[in-house]
């Protein structure tokens, strides 16, 4: 059973040094390795361990446990991970923390980043001070306030009969394929959101759209909204701007996927049981 995170603003002992600690220096987490498969999140807070902080924040309690975030200050040369311990990339963390520890990293560097990106207020230009109640930043001149920033896109398994639509973007290793995704734009709907994308990357018209999971995805701040669409009409034509490659794959034709940290497998591991009766 998932152990469930209540956020917070204030930790139940607020003296309280230990718990979980999210501890991020230039984008990566520090860890503890705890065999060859495993990774722990630091029990112990930046100040205990002797390195500075910049900036800390309470996150809320996972089941017991406090939980805190913190970015450390850096020196020119970047900070050293204490004995045992090192830095490592959010991403690295999947498959060897628990999901919930690597759901928790994600939303404390996404709050890593709306804090750097708030110093200042948008309106004035005053510096911006911590609400003590809530996740969110004040102006102390105009009253402005922010909170933490969240970017919806929809991502889209289109399928044709038996088939899939795939497409490669630019970005990615030379022979993975993915499925479209594409922020949602001012006025529109998830579901329109799904029908101009798909229309714009690949010339697909598509009905029968039908939302099936979301994921956080903090790099930086997206929320990724999955959904599964019909083939309604259309020959692919290739946009040039955001894919240069894109077509449909049968079940045992399919290219390089994306790795299943992410929720664009989710939605092709769905398609393949779907169309072979068997789990993905």
């Amino acid at each position: 059973m998932k152990t469930p995170f209540r956020p917070g603003a204030l930790p139940g002992d607020p003296t309280s040094v230990s718990g979980l600690w999210f501890i991020f220096s230039r984008e990566k987490v520090l860890v503890q390795m705890i065999d060859r498969d495993s990774l722990a999140v630091s029990a112990r807070s930046p100040e205990s361990l002797g390195l500075p902080a910049a900036f800390t924040r309470y996150l809320g309690r996972h089941g017991t446990i406090d939980c805190f975030v913190a970015e450390l200050a850096e020196p020119a040369d970047g900070c050293e991970a204490p004995p045992g311990m090192q830095f490592r990339s959010l991403r690295s963390l999947f498959g060897a923390t628990d999901e919930d520890i690597f759901s928790l990293a994600g939303r404390a560097l996404q709050i890593i980043h709306w804090h750097r990106e708030h110093h200042f207020c948008g309106r004035c230009g005053t510096a911006m001070v911590d609400r003590s109640a809530e996740l969110a930043r004040e102006c102390p001149n105009c009253s402005l306030i922010s909170h933490p920033r969240l970017s919806p896109a929809v991502i889209m398994a289109v399928v044709r009969e038996d088939k899939i639509l795939l497409a490669h973007s630019p970005r990615f290793p030379e022979d993975m394929y993915s499925t479209l995704a594409g922020f949602v734009e001012p006025g529109e709907t998830l579901e329109e959101a799904v029908g101009r994308e798909v229309w714009e990357e690949t010339g697909i018209d598509v009905d029968n759209i039908r939302y099936v999971a979301s994921q956080p995805w903090p790099f930086p701040h997206s929320l990724m909204i999955g959904f599964s669409a019909r083939y309604a009409g259309g020959e692919i034509r290739i946009d040039d701007k955001e894919i240069d490659a894109a077509g449909w794959f049968g079940v045992h034709e399919l290219p390089l996927l994306p790795s299943k940290v992410s929720i664009a497998r989710l939605l092709i591991d769905n398609f393949i049981t779907t169309q072979t009766g068997k789990k993905a």
